[in-house]
């Protein structure tokens, strides 16, 4: 599963969206990268969830950081690396991913979620209109692929258990080799993941 979400990042990075990484990023990299997150799975700190339509081909992802020794932040956790391929963009899938790990965040009881994104992007579109809060920008915050410093804009969504109104996990099928769950594009919703 590394490898598919590693060409996931790649189309990710390639198509200019500020997650973290210079262009152009090696596959190998890409891999190491996703290896090194398998830890912060096993130790609940990270959740990972991953969308695909057929087996080895990773469409979209999203994961939840969660502050495992800060006892005053159990309460929240940030938002971190949606990404969904340039070939099923358009088609609600990241609206999906971002309404799983919301749903997910809720029966976990966070109540506030956090996350910043490269101000401008696409994503601010999707997190507006999720109802998302813009919380304020922060100038030169970090270089988009070509290496040109970009601002990033913080959002928050607070008050996650009266939003997602479902009281369990969504579960489902096989665990990925980050320690994540499947599940289809079609249905998002329809799978869990693991810590």
């Amino acid at each position: 599963m590394t490898g598919a979400l590693a060409d996931l990042l790649l189309d990710t990075v390639d198509g200019g969206a500020s997650v973290g990484f210079l262009a152009p990023l090696d596959h190998a990299a890409a891999v190491a990268w996703w290896t090194e997150r398998c830890a912060a799975v096993a130790a609940g700190r990270l959740t990972v969830w991953t969308a695909s339509e057929e087996p080895g081909r990773v469409l979209g992802t999203v994961s939840l950081a969660l502050p495992a020794d800060k006892a005053n932040s159990a309460h929240r956790a940030e938002l971190v690396k949606l990404m969904v391929h340039r070939s099923a963009r358009g088609k609600g899938l990241g609206r999906r991913l971002l309404a799983v790990a919301e749903e997910a965040a809720a029966a976990e009881g966070i109540t506030l979620l956090h996350l910043d994104t490269e101000t401008g992007s696409p994503a601010e579109h999707l997190y507006r209109t999720s109802g998302w809060t813009e919380v304020g920008a922060i100038p030169d915050y970090a270089a988009d692929p070509a290496g040109v410093l970009r601002p990033t804009t913080i959002y928050t969504r607070g008050r996650l258990l009266r939003v997602c109104g479902r009281a369990t996990p969504p579960r489902g099928a096989g665990t990925c080799a980050t320690g994540a769950r499947e599940r289809s594009p079609r249905n998002p919703g329809g799978a869990g993941a693991e810590r």
